[in-house]
């Protein structure tokens, strides 16, 4: 009864902060739908994809189902649910948030790297870190990174250290995929490095060469997909160092030859990096 009393409690808490929150099972997992919402035959929830409301009082269809309401959170449906619930999680999309979830060390060193400081949780494998801002939640963005923000839940694991930050646009650029068609060109595309003019956040001039020759190592170790990855790894080199001036065409050809040593055709790198400079608006 205790354990049940604290998660409660926590939710309450959580709840008064702005956090839609729901209860979780021994497995991590939400709980299961009742039997008239099984397989969503209900409908669905509004804030849900499928169509039409539920009226279904219980903690049914996961994040969905997460709220601020405390009438709603010690209601009797959902005392069943509180009894069985092993932690507490939380929707961060409605509150407002995203979470980077790093799943081992290896993550956590690349988020140190080339993530800006923020609020960070520690989990059972890694951390948490919170940003201010939404976004989509894909699962295994890079290895050992997921995004969770709008339709996804969090666990929570603490108030964690440090100031929040607001979502970068480096986070941002982890899931965007490159346009299936090439804006196209009658004549060849001159890339040249962006004037920059912006502040400039690098803590040293080893964190630039860092980036280009992490940007370099992924592209060429990709088994696959070396277009989707040739504009990622563009998209997040402009994200960090394309408004800052640092950004020289030397470091573009460092790139551009990564890529064309896999197979990469010139035009396509043009391509690419055109795109990525778009989609940020530069």
């Amino acid at each position: 009864m205790r354990t049940v009393t604290g998660h409660l409690r926590t939710a309450l808490w959580l709840a008064e902060q702005g956090m839609p929150v729901m209860p979780l099972r021994e497995d991590k997992g939400p709980m299961g739908n009742c039997r008239a919402c099984r397989k969503n035959v209900c409908g669905g929830r509004p804030n849900m994809k499928t169509p039409g409301p539920c009226a279904c009082a219980a903690p049914c269809h996961a994040w969905a189902a997460a709220t601020t309401d405390p009438h709603v959170l010690t209601s009797p449906a959902w005392a069943a649910a509180w009894r069985q619930a092993a932690a507490v999680a939380y929707h961060p999309g409605g509150a407002g948030l995203t979470v980077v979830d790093l799943d081992n060390v290896d993550a956590i060193a690349w988020a140190r790297q080339y993530l800006p400081t923020t609020r960070t949780v520690p989990s059972t494998r890694g951390e948490h870190w919170i940003y201010l801002g939404t976004m989509t939640s894909p699962n295994a963005v890079r290895p050992g990174v997921d995004i969770k923000s709008v339709m996804s839940y969090a666990r929570w694991l603490g108030p964690g250290i440090g100031t929040m930050a607001p979502l970068p646009d480096t986070v941002r650029a982890l899931v965007v995929k490159e346009p299936a068609t090439a804006r196209p060109s009658s004549s060849p595309v001159t890339v040249s490095a962006p004037a920059g003019g912006g502040q400039c956040p690098h803590r040293s001039p080893a964190y630039l060469e860092c980036g280009i020759a992490m940007a370099e190592q992924r592209i060429e170790e990709a088994p696959d997909g070396i277009h989707r990855t040739v504009y990622r790894m563009f998209l997040a080199v402009l994200s960090v160092h394309g408004r800052c001036g640092c950004l020289t065409d030397a470091h573009i050809k460092r790139l551009f030859t990564a890529a064309q040593n896999k197979g990469e055709s010139l035009r396509h790198c043009e391509d690419a990096w055109s795109n990525a400079a778009a989609a940020l608006g530069m």
